[in-house]
């Protein structure tokens, strides 16, 4: 089985791993049919893990390799790292401004994006959708790039970056899901809301991966604009919720926990 997907299309590979994280966002959403609510401190450094996670996977999965693949093309090594990164986060800036969402334990007159009549059940979906883009994203552009023959793309770091991610997804699947049966949500439509919120995950994986396969020269852009589109998640969404019940410490410990936990997946896998 492994083998054949080692020899697989990357675009199918991609779609694979995305599924893949998709699944372990079910799984942790999956909790709420044995949980009620979560403790906060519990909930803040599952966030901060997953902070941390996102924060080495751009450097270490994408930013790094930007930098290296863009001088084995000829361009000056900064140049597509920068230009990619930057455009990565005001393309997040972009789909905050304007998709209807609702973060997490906010009222529904606190929605952001265009206002519209949409139910608070959507607009959560919404919200997470926001974020599980770039990750998806990220992990096609990972798949595609191995494909590509350059040394500093490897199967290895593509399929670190996709268990880390997946690692991630787990907690996010409990925050989102539980919390919503606290609400009052029956436990089936929470864990079906939780779930749903990485259902975008595979479609970015294989849109990640097709844009690599089919106009290589891209690939340093694409590969930072993945770090620069989970960076402006973390900065701005998974951080300052971890801030708000005076759990700040356990919520960074636990960041810099998920940090060495990708690099280690990173190094060892890549």
């Amino acid at each position: 089985m492994f083998e054949s997907i080692n020899q697989a299309d990357p675009i199918v590979q991609a779609l694979v791993a995305g599924g893949f994280t998709w699944g372990l966002t079910a799984l942790g959403a999956a909790l709420v049919f044995g949980f009620v609510q979560v403790n906060r401190k519990l909930f803040d450094a599952m966030l901060g893990f997953a902070g941390g996670v996102m924060l080495a996977a751009s450097f270490w999965s994408l930013l790094a390799p930007s930098i290296e693949v863009a001088a084995e093309q000829g361009w000056p090594s900064w140049f597509p790292a920068a230009v990619g990164f930057l455009f990565g986060g005001a393309f997040l800036y972009g789909l905050d401004r304007s998709l209807p969402h609702l973060h997490r334990g906010k009222p529904d007159d606190s929605a952001e994006g265009i206002k519209t009549v949409w139910q608070r059940s959507v607009l959560l979906i919404s919200a997470i959708t926001l974020h599980n883009i770039p990750e998806g994203l990220a992990v096609g552009v990972a798949f595609g790039s191995a494909a590509s023959g350059l040394e500093t793309a490897t199967l290895g770091g593509a399929t670190a970056l996709a268990i880390g991610i997946g690692l991630q997804n787990i907690p996010e699947g409990i925050a989102v899901a539980v919390p919503l049966r606290a609400e009052g949500m029956s436990r089936t439509k929470a864990w079906l809301v939780g779930q749903a919120s990485a259902i975008v995950e595979p479609v970015a994986a294989v849109v990640g991966a097709a844009i690599v396969v089919y106009a290589a020269p891209l690939l340093p852009f694409a590969l930072s604009f993945a770090a620069g589109a989970m960076v402006y998640v973390v900065v701005e969404e998974l951080i300052p919720e971890t801030q708000q019940e005076g759990n700040e410490d356990l919520a960074t410990l636990l960041l810099m926990l998920g940090f060495v936990v990708m690099m280690v997946l990173d190094v060892s896998l890549g």
